[in-house]
């Protein structure tokens, strides 16, 4: 899993400084589109990591597939889960505050009290999602990774 350091916050990868910028019409701060970028890559990471650990936070035991009636292959059931290890439920929680935390951090910045309630506010958090510092930053970690 990769995710940002101390070292590179508020700065986005890919971005050169010589580039000329096109004016931003909403005119996100900075550290507000770090925020996006890191909340971006918890949810990333913790994505990753659910996929990777067993179906069932608990031991639990499988159970068999139904053989289908036409073709004869087993479809459905699963293996037995091991359940979760300390460790993981540890690292699955931590990730999970992680991204509470940075999703509360977006939505509750400064910035969001510029833009009129309505279409206005919606239209401007959807666009942080995918702003192009935003992406470039995600990329640059990304390319490094």
């Amino acid at each position: 899993m990769t995710s940002f350091s101390k070292s590179n916050r508020g700065t986005f990868p890919g971005v050169s400084e010589r580039e000329p910028q096109q004016k931003d019409p909403y005119g996100f701060p900075d550290d507000l589109k770090q925020l996006q970028v890191q909340l971006h890559q918890a949810r990333a990471d913790h994505q990753e990591l659910c996929r990777a650990l067993p179906w069932s936070v608990e031991p639990l035991p499988g159970w068999p597939g139904s053989v289908h009636p036409h073709t004869g292959e087993v479809t459905g059931g699963r293996e037995p889960s091991p359940g979760y290890s300390p460790e993981q439920v540890a690292e699955e929680q931590r990730l999970w505050d992680l991204v509470r935390d940075l999703s509360i951090a977006v939505s509750t910045h400064e910035y969001w009290a510029k833009p009129e309630r309505g279409p206005e506010l919606v239209a401007a958090r959807m666009a942080l999602k995918s702003h192009k510092d935003v992406l470039a930053a995600i990329a640059g970690v990304a390319e490094a990774a």
